[in-house]
């Protein structure tokens, strides 16, 4: 009986753990990448790709600026809070990392791209 309510308990514990992780943050709208195509050139939004500076030298979407997700925190201060910041990564996972970020920084309006650039064509 002692073994099952443990068990329990942790089951539910690595759930709540890994919906924490992988589900949006509260108040992140989240598009696809067909979707950002009819957004791409709307005026002040903020087009910010989260992956390494090499891999967004080997592809990215213009208007896009690259800003790794190890450096956002220190360089947040680069983007303004009022205005829409559209997030961007490999396969979404990073830019749902950092728009969880952004959020706790205050930022009002975040938007992650599902899918990020491996469903980009």
């Amino acid at each position: 009986m002692t073994q099952t309510i443990i068990n329990i308990l942790l089951f539910v514990l690595v759930a709540w753990f890994l919906a924490g992780r992988l589900l949006p943050a509260k108040g992140v709208r989240t598009i696809t990448t067909a979707q950002l195509k009819k957004e791409l050139g709307k005026k002040d939004v903020q087009y910010i790709d989260v992956r390494t500076p090499m891999e967004f030298r080997a592809h990215h979407i213009r208007g896009f600026r690259n800003i790794p997700l190890h450096e956002l925190k220190q360089r947040a201060h680069e983007l303004t809070k009022e205005k829409e910041v559209i997030v961007i990564c490999q396969s979404g996972m990073r830019s749902t990392k950092a728009s969880k970020l952004l959020k706790k920084l205050g930022f009002q309006h975040v938007t992650n791209v599902s899918g990020g650039m491996n469903t980009w064509t």
